[in-house]
């Protein structure tokens, strides 16, 4: 048997030879060591310098409340056809909405007693998507008509916003929020005289809520909704206002807390005529912001019909650099649409020399706003 086996391994070594067979070869070990590749890890994205915001007063797109009949016939959807490449080329836009976004439900009961059901502001809740698709980023809900149908109607709203990416703040459970837009940090908060709403009254809780905001935030944005209502209460009041017997707070010293604890720029509406506007602090304030667009339950007539759309440059910190007012007028038939003989702006410019005769702000007959050195 072992004779027969070196006898077949002797005939296989030599098949090996004759067809060219190769012995195997043991693996050479690999002396080189081996060369890693760098990842190149990309540069963060350069942060602006400055940032661009729109900001523009009362909105308010109809009302379905008691029936459809005060609704816009196109369904709000040409609402700001003029207007709505300043809002998107903005960095961030914000507006004050005046009511509600609520389908059905009934007013709030302490709402009953109003004389005209036109103040009752309830916007169909598919309206949102108007708002985003205009470039609303951030509304205000403090004001005296988010509470019109009562807790149905605010929470309608707050789901609606959420649902169409559009922040908010200003009611009891919704004080602030935080947001970030092409790497710049906002901060947001609102207050109203008014229930369920932040208080403008409270300087102290104001202070806090926007001191946090600042530690964590590079730019603080705060709105309010104050001051007496109407064409005879254009200007500034040098201490607290009232309307109806209604406080309305004292703006001028809420604007300068606001500042003082970290607010960049400050929004007012409310009135539903434009107010004068001042820096302070190297911060831009603007007292009332008027009616941006009111289709119905608001007068627009004569002043109340002429507003800022207000475009504002502000550095990383927050400081003022420059802006400028596009003024807007209003009608049923076009909604808003640029006014190219600047009314608002001229007002606003008047204004602003009567009541704040020491301010930094200059403004131009055609609203440039600028600082005077």
């Amino acid at each position: 048997m072992i004779g027969r086996l070196n006898l077949f391994i002797a005939i296989i070594g030599g098949a090996c030879l004759i067809i060219g067979c190769e012995t195997p070869q043991p693996i050479a070990q690999e002396n080189t060591p081996k060369i890693h590749k760098r990842v190149q890890t990309p540069p963060p994205p350069k942060l602006p310098d400055s940032v661009c915001i729109a900001a523009v007063g009362d909105i308010m797109l109809g009302t379905s409340y008691p029936n459809n009949s005060t609704l816009p016939p196109d369904s709000a959807l040409n609402s700001f056809s003029y207007v709505k490449q300043h809002l998107q080329n903005a960095d961030l836009a914000f507006g004050n909405l005046e009511g509600t976004l609520l389908d059905g439900g009934q007013p709030a009961h302490y709402k009953l007693h109003l004389k005209s059901k036109a103040w009752l502001f309830r916007m169909p809740a598919k309206y949102c998507g108007i708002l985003k698709n205009a470039g609303f980023d951030v509304l205000s809900l403090a004001n005296n008509h988010i509470s019109d149908f009562a807790q149905a109607g605010r929470e309608s709203t707050v789901r609606a916003l959420d649902s169409c990416g559009i922040h908010h703040a200003g009611l009891l459970e919704y004080p602030s929020t935080e947001f970030e837009i092409k790497g710049i940090k906002y901060g947001f908060c609102a207050f109203a005289p008014n229930s369920h709403t932040i208080s403008i009254f409270d300087i102290k809780g104001a202070a806090k809520i926007i001191s946090d905001l600042k530690q964590r935030c590079d730019v603080v944005i705060v709105s309010f909704h104050g001051g007496a209502e109407g064409p005879e209460f254009e200007h500034v009041a040098a201490a607290g206002e009232s309307y109806f017997g209604e406080r309305r707070g004292d703006l001028r010293a809420f604007a300068h807390n606001a500042i003082n604890n970290g607010a960049d720029v400050v929004l007012g509406h409310g009135p539903h005529v434009s107010r004068a506007m001042e820096i302070y602090k190297d911060r831009f304030i603007a007292y009332s912001l008027g009616n941006f667009c009111t289709y119905r339950g608001v007068d627009i007539e004569g002043a109340a019909g002429f507003a800022p759309l207000l475009r504002l440059f502000v550095n990383r910190k927050g400081e003022f650099l420059s802006g400028n007012i596009i003024s807007v007028k209003q009608s049923r038939e076009r909604r808003v649409e640029p006014d190219t003989l600047h009314r608002a702006a001229k007002r606003i410019k008047w204004l602003t020399t009567a009541d704040f005769p020491v301010n930094k702000l200059s403004i131009s007959e055609t609203g440039t706003l600028t600082i005077v050195k």
